[in-house]
């Protein structure tokens, strides 16, 4: 029995601009063409096959991989690739919903209100490094001035990186208030010998949670707290030691309240 092409549209729940467009790039052509006057006639067997296509679109096949297998290849490939696909994104939506819950949560603690926490992705780059024993913060503005007048009395001809990257990495494995042991990094735009205890290395790329952390040192606490909450709540796990990247400080603020730290996690889902 044949059918014109708006019974065919009633009969599949298919409208007439879907069919017209499948007809166009032969994905399903009309049985017949009145040649005259142009109609298109649809037989009760592509009825079966217009269900074909509507139970690979709505598992999200291409238009493409769909005509392949209308065509004869096997359709178990472009499943098994879709299925990947839909894997991969209720992972991420399983992850999405777990940030939401958190940050709803996160009204309910006043200590983590002014923490926003953001996955990054860290590009691989070339730093001097130095690893060191700190007592205290308060160290830092006089030691990692001096390993940059060390460096640019022996290499005048070095470049930082841009942007600047200028990081800690934290070698003890958590936050410590005083006697910490930390490598100082930054990074700069070729690899140069090393000189005494200064060294040159590529540092990996990374995955990492990023916090910022607005204030003085003294109070960084507040926000590693926050970051590794927030990794344990969203199903990660850290993988690596965390880094403090430095954004704004003594170098260019008045006040220790505008300091602006990044604390860098590296980061795994579990």
């Amino acid at each position: 029995m044949m059918f014109r092409i708006g019974e065919f549209s009633k009969m599949s729940r298919t409208t007439i601009k879907a069919l017209r467009y499948y007809d166009e790039i032969d994905l399903l052509k009309p049985e017949q063409v009145d040649e005259f006057t142009g109609y298109r006639f649809y037989s009760t067997h592509q009825l079966f096959e217009l269900h074909k296509i509507q139970e690979y679109r709505q598992v999200g096949l291409s238009i493409d991989e769909i005509k392949l297998i209308m065509t004869g290849h096997d359709a178990s490939g472009f499943l098994e690739k879709r299925k990947g696909e839909l894997g991969e994104e209720l992972i991420e939506a399983k992850t999405q919903l777990s940030r939401i819950e958190f940050i709803l949560k996160k009204k309910e603690k006043e200590s983590h209100m002014n923490y926003q926490a953001t996955i990054k992705e860290l590009p691989e780059c070339i730093v001097y490094s130095k690893r060191m024993t700190v007592p205290s913060y308060d160290t830092y503005f006089q030691s990692i001035p001096e390993i940059g007048r060390q460096i640019g009395e022996k290499y005048p001809g070095l470049t930082c990186a841009t942007p600047e990257y200028c990081f800690i990495i934290n070698l003890d494995g958590e936050y410590r208030k005083e006697n910490f042991n930390v490598e100082f990094c930054e990074a700069v735009t070729k690899v140069w010998p090393d000189y005494d205890d200064i060294t040159f290395k590529k540092i990996p790329a990374a995955t990492v949670v990023s916090v910022l952390h607005k204030g003085p040192y003294s109070e960084i606490s507040n926000a590693y707290a926050y970051a590794y909450h927030w990794i344990d709540e969203n199903n990660y796990i850290a993988i690596d030691n965390l880094r403090e990247s430095y954004i704004d400080g003594i170098w260019n603020k008045e006040t220790s309240q505008d300091w602006l730290t990044e604390i860098q996690i590296p980061i795994a889902r579990k």
